[in-house]
């Protein structure tokens, strides 16, 4: 291994017990225990050696926001741990996302899941999703606003090939982290009020949010799985 190569293992196996830490400490502090809390491991744009490197040191779980550059990861790294689909998808690209990710966070329209939930039939697979919920109202964000929530949980509840597993969302970027808890706390409300709402039809137990910036305030907030790059992979080239 080249010196420059050793550098970069060395600083993702630091840089993710480091994370681990701070994941523990924050679910220990909001009265969690730290196993219910998963680390997603954001990958994009960070070349297949260095995340083999992130597999390595434990990471279990990876998030890939675009479906050409994961498929050419899976290739290449296989499936030894999880991968999920955090970014926005198409419906064009929904047949691939049912043949490469085992969670899908970013369900956002009735049509996507329904292509979704066509395609998985026809392989005889069941997709695990979440379904992401534009808080802020931000046009640059995707997800379905509150309003239409319930409309799109009641249309996947009906569909037998995805199964609705949680919410996620991505507040606005503050540079204080506690500006984003408003944000984290209408989302873990939302999920409890759905779960009311359609009790016995679906069940809702994951809330994916969080990010390197504000992750342990969202682990303070409820999350069960928090999406974390930068402090793993360090800035990374921008797209």
């Amino acid at each position: 291994m080249n010196p420059s190569l050793k550098d970069k293992t060395l600083n993702i196996r630091e840089n993710f017990e480091k994370v681990k830490e701070r994941i523990d400490r924050a679910a220990i502090k909001a009265g969690r225990d730290p196993q219910t809390v998963r680390l997603v491991a954001v990958s994009k744009t960070v070349e297949a050696e260095r995340v083999h490197e992130a597999i390595q040191a434990g990471v279990s779980i990876l998030g890939e926001n675009y479906v050409q550059e994961a498929r050419d990861k899976i290739d290449k790294l296989g499936h030894s741990v999880e991968w999920h689909f955090i970014g926005h998808l198409q419906t064009n690209k929904a047949k691939y996302a049912v043949d490469l990710f085992d969670m899908i966070h970013s369900i956002d329209r009735v049509d996507l899941a329904q292509e979704i939930d066509r395609i998985a039939a026809k392989k005889g697979k069941t997709i695990p999703a979440l379904i992401q919920v534009n808080i802020s109202g931000e046009e640059s964000k995707h997800g379905i606003d509150r309003d239409g929530l319930i409309r799109l949980i009641a249309e996947i509840a009906r569909l037998k090939h995805i199964t609705p597993k949680g919410l996620m969302t991505m507040p606005p970027y503050y540079d204080d982290p506690e500006m984003a808890r408003p944000y984290f706390q209408v989302l873990r409300n939302l999920k409890e009020e759905m779960n009311e709402q359609f009790m016995g039809e679906i069940r809702l137990q994951e809330l994916s949010m969080g990010m390197s910036n504000d992750f342990e305030v969202a682990i303070e907030e409820g999350a069960t799985l928090v999406r974390i790059g930068t402090a793993i992979f360090g800035e990374r080239q921008r797209v």
